[in-house]
């Protein structure tokens, strides 16, 4: 496992998201041939490896804390003639995670890097969704700001593309419910425990997705949240639906006009004249 030049090489293997028997059989064999391991958590990556019989591997600690010692210490043995695979707790590294400026280094050292594909929550969740696929764009975690949340929630939604976003479980709910306010009647499918036994696929209008997690199991584990592109939106929903049900909820016609038009981006003459049939027939 050597570049030829005298350099190792630099694998970026993904490991399983939930479900070990997930990972490839390239990864096993790379992982088995490598002496040293670059992990986010030593303890993570001492249990996958101990699961499939693997041991006597050096570990460095590469996480968010401390990428840059992290990286110019693995960028050294790299350049000494060591291969090293960097894995990350879960899923393929790089991913929503520091690894890119590793890989980066190693790039810019002339050192090969080699992909080692496999289990990704991003493709997994995307892959099931029943979204479209052609077009898609990965946000990473949305923000934890409420403003910001809000302001990237309202962008999202106006995108032409399935858009793939993750949250963690302290903040799904909180997240929703913002989400109730911007859009409360665009689809949404949010996944959780990919994977694993409890693996779960919620379907619905925010405030329905909502209710399902609150009645279920506590919420636990990240999740993965898939929202359908705009244009698919707009020809999927029922206008005049919507309107008989902003009218139940106390708005006034004016207001619920505005509302549908600001969400859904439609001509206004279109929603008027659907909303005097509701408001005023």
């Amino acid at each position: 496992m050597h570049s030829g030049k005298g350099l190792g090489e630099l694998y970026v293997v993904a490991t399983p998201i939930g479900n070990l028997k997930d990972i490839t059989l390239r990864a096993l064999e790379v992982l088995k041939e490598v002496p040293v391991i670059a992990c986010e958590d030593t303890r993570r990556a001492l249990k996958l490896l101990s699961h499939f019989q693997i041991s006597g591997k050096k570990l460095i600690p590469y996480h968010e804390h401390n990428e840059k010692e992290s990286a110019e210490k693995v960028v050294k043995l790299l350049k000494d003639g060591t291969s090293v695979a960097l894995i990350s707790d879960a899923g393929t590294p790089t991913i929503s995670d520091p690894g890119y400026r590793l890989v980066r280094r190693a790039w810019e050292e002339g050192i090969r890097v080699v992909p080692v594909p496999g289990p990704s929550a991003v493709i997994a969740a995307l892959s099931a969704s029943g979204f479209p696929t052609d077009k898609f764009l990965f946000f990473g975690f949305l923000p934890r700001k409420e403003a910001k949340l809000k302001e990237a929630l309202k962008e999202i939604v106006s995108y032409p593309f399935t858009v793939v976003a993750y949250e963690s479980p302290h903040r799904v709910e909180r997240t929703l419910e913002v989400l109730s306010e911007v859009s409360p009647s665009r689809p949404i499918v949010v996944a959780r425990e990919l994977t694993k036994l409890n693996e779960e696929f919620i379907r619905g209008k925010p405030g329905e997705v909502l209710e399902k997690l609150v009645e279920g199991e506590k919420v636990r584990g990240e999740f993965v949240l898939l929202f359908p592109p705009s244009k698919e939106e707009k020809r999927e929903v029922n206008v005049e639906e919507l309107l008989s049900e902003l009218k139940r909820e106390g708005l006034s016609m004016k207001e619920a006009v505005k509302k549908l038009r600001e969400e859904l981006k439609l001509p206004k003459r279109e929603v008027y004249s659907k909303a005097l049939k509701i408001f005023k027939g």
